[in-house]
């Protein structure tokens, strides 16, 4: 398994031909589907348009740099850091981050001795209250089943090479339950702010496959 999806679709140039897009103008059955129950839920007033389209607002609104604050503010705040491990929904409420489920939240943290990496064998539950909608690869059998019987394996197909002497806990989502990774704070950031250690935190590093890196050009501060 790859970290960018399929091996065999290129992502890295453009110089190949591309075939025309074909729009048949016929929706496909999800489409067909997700309408049919969509109008039956407004005529039965069980949902109106408006909340719909809230909704579907809402989780535009979602991406990964909510997470990245919540991560920034817990490196340079301890006693946010505490009240974040011991109830993550809580304290990402104390940021304005709102939940729009009865999901719970727990903040796992990476440390010297422990490297967490979160899944969901059964199928895609995530934080998407703060990290917005899920990788496709993290949907996918193969990350779904490998991450939990051969961890070590699958972060080092990401380029993450944990140590033997680290221990590395797998944390299977569930549809009440969903997990968080607080990575480890680069140590040659000390002194920044908080937008610029968010600005290091991806989505990757919330899931727990991958380390947070400083770039390039950080390493010259």
């Amino acid at each position: 398994m790859s970290a960018h999806g399929d091996p065999n679709v290129d992502h890295h140039g453009h110089d190949h031909p591309h075939s025309e897009i074909v729009h048949t103008g016929r929706p496909g059955y999800y489409e067909i589907m997700e309408t049919a129950v969509r109008e039956l839920l407004i005529e039965h007033r069980l949902i109106g348009a408006d909340e719909i389209r809230r909704q579907i607002e809402v989780l535009d609104s979602r991406t990964p740099a909510l997470g990245a604050k919540v991560v920034a503010r817990a490196w340079v705040d301890p006693d946010f850091k505490e009240r974040l491990l011991a109830d993550g929904r809580a304290a990402c409420e104390e940021l304005g981050i709102s939940f729009y489920d009865d999901t719970g939240l727990i903040v796992l943290e990476n440390t010297d001795q422990v490297h967490n990496l979160i899944v969901c064998t059964l199928c895609s539950c995530y934080p998407r209250p703060v990290l917005g909608l899920p990788p496709d690869w993290y949907k996918l059998k193969p990350f779904r089943s490998r991450a939990v019987s051969e961890p070590r394996a699958v972060l080092a197909e990401f380029g993450t090479i944990i140590p033997d002497d680290v221990e590395i806990r797998v944390s299977d989502s569930t549809a009440m339950v969903r997990y968080l990774v607080l990575p480890r704070r680069p140590a040659e950031t000390e002194g920044w702010g908080e937008e610029e250690l968010a600005a290091l935190v991806t989505r990757d590093t919330m899931i727990g496959v991958a380390p947070v890196k400083l770039p390039i050009a950080g390493a010259d501060r």
